[in-house]
Order: structure tokens, then sequence, then C-alpha cells
């Protein structure tokens, strides 16, 4: 592992020595502090210890495969809000849906471009909260702690990931309206990341699953609205 002098800190989880001081030496040129891990559990080891802005993380590892090591970073309170970018050889859709499905924030199919990566991360590094953002939103019995980045509905804790976190953010700040899938990409991604709209129905689906749980009691607050987009709502 090395460690190297600049920030924010990028943590780059890879087992190919060349791709690794590749991706490192155009990180750092690009005004980045970065640390490196060949395997999934010295990426987890370093993820706890040294609490990076963002992973840039190999799916095919030695040891730990990668798309574990994303769902073990979402587990852990420290790290739930850290965006991770997976790298992955696999191009099939339903791999890129597997590993967004665990917590991972974008997806890049290699091979790919260094300018095309350096932006994906810039992009998902302007889309993490300013840590002096403060306030409540509430709809409903959902209530979302924008200083502690905290979520509850009807008085309990919920754990979502970081995009899930915005997505909410977004609807909450406008309840009752109807979203596209193309307006949510927009807003919830940014106009300089490049994701399908399927992207937005598999972050929508991981946010029902958090919201509802297994409780068929509570109403489902996000309504899809068929041919239109999104909406959070109560019947």
């Amino acid at each position: 592992m090395r460690v190297n002098d600049n920030r924010p800190l990028v943590l780059i989880v890879e087992d190919e020595p060349a791709l690794q001081t590749l991706l490192s030496y155009n990180l750092e040129a690009d005004g980045y502090r970065t640390a490196e891990a060949g395997d999934g559990v010295e990426g987890l080891a370093l993820v706890s210890k040294l609490k990076p802005d963002l992973v840039v993380l190999d799916w095919m590892l030695p040891g730990m495969p990668g798309i574990d090591v994303c769902r073990e970073i979402r587990r852990r309170p420290q790290a739930k809000d850290t965006p991770v970018l997976m790298l992955t050889a696999r191009a099939e859709e339903a791999d890129k849906v597997r590993g967004l499905n665990v917590g991972a924030d974008d997806y890049l199919t290699k091979p790919f471009s260094l300018p095309e990566l350096l932006a994906r991360i810039r992009a998902l590094l302007r889309r993490a909260p300013p840590q002096s953002q403060k306030g409540m939103l509430e709809f409903a019995d959902v209530a979302m702690d924008l200083a502690e980045r905290r979520v509850t509905r009807a008085g309990k804790g919920i754990h979502l990931g970081p995009t899930e976190f915005r997505l909410l953010q977004f609807f909450l700040q406008s309840p009752g309206t109807v979203f596209s899938r193309e307006e949510l990409l927009l807003s919830v991604w940014g106009a300089d990341i490049h994701v399908e709209a399927r992207t937005v129905d598999v972050h929508i689906r991981r946010l029902r699953l958090a919201l509802n749980g297994d409780a068929e009691a509570l109403p489902d607050l996000i309504r899809t609205v068929r041919a239109a987009g999104y909406s959070l709502a109560q019947e």
C-alpha cells in the first residue's frame, strides 16, 4: 500500500500492478491523493483506516471479489456514504445491475479511457453533499436529517446508500411531483455522467426496499406513474 500527499483521497483497489500504477499516476496528476490496495481484504482495511473520499474498485479481485467488498462497505456505518466506482471487464447488463444493486454508485467497463474515468470521479465527488448542509426534510412518516445524514421511517432508522439518499432527498424536496427517468438522471446523477435509464429503476427498487423493509403494513410511498416516471406520494 502506498499513500501520496494530496487531496481528496481516492482509494484504488486493483490487483493488476500496471493498472494500479497508471490509475494512481493519473489521479495524482489530476490533483488527488491516492492509496492503493491489491486485494479486497486490504481494501476493506484501508476503507476503515483511511476513510477515503471515493473508492475505485475492481470487480475481479483475489480472495474477495469486488462486489463483496462493495456490499461490505455499504454495511459499515463509517463508510456507507463513500462513493464507489466499480471497474470491470464484464459488459453484460445483468452484471452492471448486480453491481448497482450491492451499492456501487457508478460502473465503468474495461477497457476505458482515462478522461472518462476522471470525469466520472469528479462527478461522483461533486454529488457528495457538503458537510455544512443542515435541516430536516419530512413527508408522511419519513424524516431525513441532512446534517447527520440520517433517515427514519415511523421512528425507525433506515440504512441508505449514497445514491438512494440523494434520490430520496430529491423526492422529499418536491413531494407529489412526477419526475421522468431522464429528469432524475439529470438531477440526481448529473449531466456529465453517462448512465442508462435502467439505472434509475435499479436505485428506485433499492430505495423502496429500504423504506418498506419486510413490513407489508407500511404503504409504498414511491409511486410509479406508467409512461411518466416516479413520485413520492401517498395513495
